[in-house]
């Protein structure tokens, strides 16, 4: 069967995720992925680039979505259940009140956003002990790195990013960020290209928080010095990649996996 045509977006995603996937060794035969799928860009190309390495590894894993809609809009999810269908693509949705009681009167130790994605990271942590899954694999990329980078060091004081892969109780499960080498805007491109069914986000903090406020900080930085933005994202994916530069991939390295753009 001839492999299906890609644009250089589309290239980029599988080439990029591949090599994250080999250097901090996330795959091992026969491991099962949950893919935390919220409905945006990220998530869904991060689980249709999943599904073509699928094809690429030369030895079998699993991939299944993981849909808890925040509750904000019942709906939003309405077009996932039958773009999983047409993929084949096994997936489990859920309607919670992870957002409504985030941001209730309940929660007042806590910033909304905070509890939301605790609440969301312990529901997933269970459906992966449910489902028997290996690893759970998040869809950030390497515009999250760099924010998350700066959010630590300006307001906390400390040196961190986001790591390619992480242990979760005591070795059993693994969670992991295939995407963490693809910048936003070939995710961005690549999902148009792909048609993929994102929906709006529709929570009331969205733009509000101190993660939106540093984005707009970084887009000013870049604004000033226009090389700013390339030079800081290649040096923390380069610094993210020498963290696991003593990992065994069991992901061999193959042409298809080359290192991309981003």
């Amino acid at each position: 069967m001839a492999r299906e045509k890609r644009t250089y977006a589309q290239e980029v995603c599988v080439r990029a995720t591949g090599l994250a996937m080999q250097k901090a060794a996330m795959l091992r035969p026969g491991c099962r992925i949950g893919v935390a799928v919220s409905g945006g860009v990220d998530s869904f190309v991060l689980l249709k680039t999943l599904k073509i390495r699928q094809g690429i590894v030369p030895f079998p894993f699993e991939i299944m979505a993981l849909h808890c809609n925040p509750g904000f809009e019942p709906a939003a999810h309405a077009a996932l259940a039958p773009w999983l269908a047409a993929e084949g693509i096994p997936g489990h949705v859920e309607l919670t009140d992870h957002g409504p009681e985030a941001h209730s009167e309940r929660n007042r130790k806590r910033s909304a956003c905070f509890r939301c994605a605790w609440l969301r990271r312990k529901r997933l942590f269970d459906l992966c002990r449910h489902y028997r899954l290996t690893h759970l694999a998040l869809g950030h990329t390497a515009d999250d790195l760099v924010t998350t980078f700066f959010l630590n060091l300006c307001r906390n004081g400390r040196v961190d990013g986001l790591a390619m892969r992480e242990s979760f109780f005591h070795g059993g499960l693994e969670l992991v960020r295939p995407l963490l080498l693809v910048e936003k805007k070939q995710v961005r491109a690549a999902a148009r290209q792909w048609a993929l069914p994102v929906w709006e986000n529709a929570c009331p903090s969205a733009g509000h928080t101190a993660r939106s406020g540093m984005e707009a900080a970084l887009r000013a930085l870049a604004a000033d010095i226009p090389e700013a933005r390339r030079s800081i994202l290649r040096g923390l994916t380069r610094w993210q990649l020498g963290r696991h530069a003593g990992a065994d991939g069991a992901e061999p390295s193959r042409k298809d996996a080359g290192e991309g753009s981003d």
